[in-house]
């Protein structure tokens, strides 16, 4: 069953089977007429409208029951293709319309009668496969360093998990297990607190809302919890001017954000690769050069993520206090072997840093190149791909 959940404003997310809601067979024989099949496509008609989903060749499934909350289109294929018809109806203009028709406050609505009555300029179907071909090629490239970003986070945690999880560290049979307040541990490692890891630990702030030279002129990012993607931070939802950054908090590259308010958010993380701030329902918390590396913060800190979902209070909000932080319970390895972790798992964390930063610079291009190739303002057949994403890509890597 295709719910809200499934469905996403971000274009190239066609449809999100993270999470599907299943009813068995004869259930949904009471919803033929709620069938999505391989080229419909959904919209959110109640609550996040502006959500587009199209089941296409990806999809798992040949049939999906759409919810009660969603509503499903299928394109006449001798009109329109229908990968063509999602990315115009995911186009900043065409979302605008939606958004702008959508009635109730509370719960925003947008009704099927609404969704026919939509006017759009659709090219012949030549120049609509075209232009899916140069926005899929795109989408291609970004689902794939995404793919790869996974695998090359998973490889550095792995690592982390065998060194110091299972005590599978090179050598460590030649040194004898010993008890602590952690349990059984190495001889000559340490059960220290997350304190001792950390040269700074800070929340963020949130400079005052009715003083517009803090807000007006915005030029450094200013984090809050949802912003939080649990790898490199590569730009927040709002900004600061530099006088703002004076008045909050601020957080040099390297520092790690952390997440304390807000369930399910709690201990979710960011990595700052740029001078930013944050609001203070995060903490910012640097590496100890002497006795910590920033990796080994990191996956550290992700270890503890259901220890502080756990001990979070409060009954509107979830939060966990910084000192609850700091005093969590943490190994203290020996310093040669947090290097040789480094030296291990760095290369693979770092290129994946590198990989996100390049799928977010995909995403800019293909953002820039959707509304203008859907209502034919570029003209498809003078455009070369290949030097816009290489010129793209070098750009990205100058600046990182």
């Amino acid at each position: 069953m295709i719910r809200g959940s499934n469905l996403s404003l971000n274009v190239g997310v066609r449809l999100s089977e993270a999470g599907l809601a299943f009813i068995t067979a004869t259930k949904a024989m009471t919803f033929k007429r709620s069938v999505a099949r391989r080229g419909d496509l959904v919209f959110t008609c109640w609550g996040t409208v502006g959500q587009i989903g199209l089941v296409d060749d990806r999809a798992s499934y040949d049939e999906y029951i759409v919810s009660n909350k969603q509503m499903k289109l299928t394109p006449d294929p001798e009109k329109v293709d229908s990968a063509f018809l999602y990315y115009l109806l995911s186009s900043p203009n065409m979302v605008s319309v939606v958004t702008g028709q959508a009635i109730g406050a509370a719960v925003p609505g947008f009704n099927l009668g609404q969704l026919k009555n939509i006017m759009v300029s659709i090219p012949s179907l030549r120049k609509q496969m075209r232009v899916v071909s140069v926005l899929s090629c795109i989408d291609d490239l970004i689902e794939n360093n995404r793919r790869r970003v996974e695998v090359l986070e998973e490889m550095a945690r792995s690592i982390y998990r065998e060194w110091f999880v299972k005590f599978r560290y090179p050598g460590h049979g030649d040194v004898p297990m010993a008890e602590s307040a952690l349990g059984r541990i190495p001889e000559g490692w340490t059960a220290g607190k997350l304190n001792e890891l950390c040269s700074r630990v800070q929340a963020g702030a949130t400079p005052r809302r009715s003083t517009p030279e803090y807000w007006d002129d915005p030029s450094v990012d200013w984090y809050k919890t949802g912003d939080l993607n649990d790898g490199v931070l590569l730009g927040s939802s709002e900004q600061l001017s530099a006088a703002g950054l004076e008045a909050g908090r601020t957080f040099s590259p390297e520092t790690i954000l952390m997440a304390i308010y807000g369930s399910p958010t709690v201990g979710r993380l960011g990595l700052l690769t740029s001078t930013a701030s944050a609001n203070q329902a995060a903490l910012g918390l640097v590496a100890n050069p002497d006795v910590c590396t920033t990796e080994y913060l990191w996956f550290t800190l992700e270890s503890l993520r259901g220890h502080l979902n756990q001990i979070a209070q409060g009954a509107a909000q979830q939060n966990v206090s910084k000192e609850k932080v700091i005093n969590c319970d943490v190994l203290v390895p020996p310093r040669e072997v947090l290097e040789n972790f480094t030296l291990s798992a760095a290369p693979s964390w770092r290129l994946s840093h590198h990989l996100g930063r390049e799928a977010a610079a995909l995403e800019r291009l293909r953002d820039l190149l959707l509304p203008k190739l859907v209502t034919g303002q570029i003209d498809i057949s003078r455009l070369d791909l290949d030097a816009l994403v290489t010129t793209e890509l070098a750009d990205e890597g100058a600046v990182a």
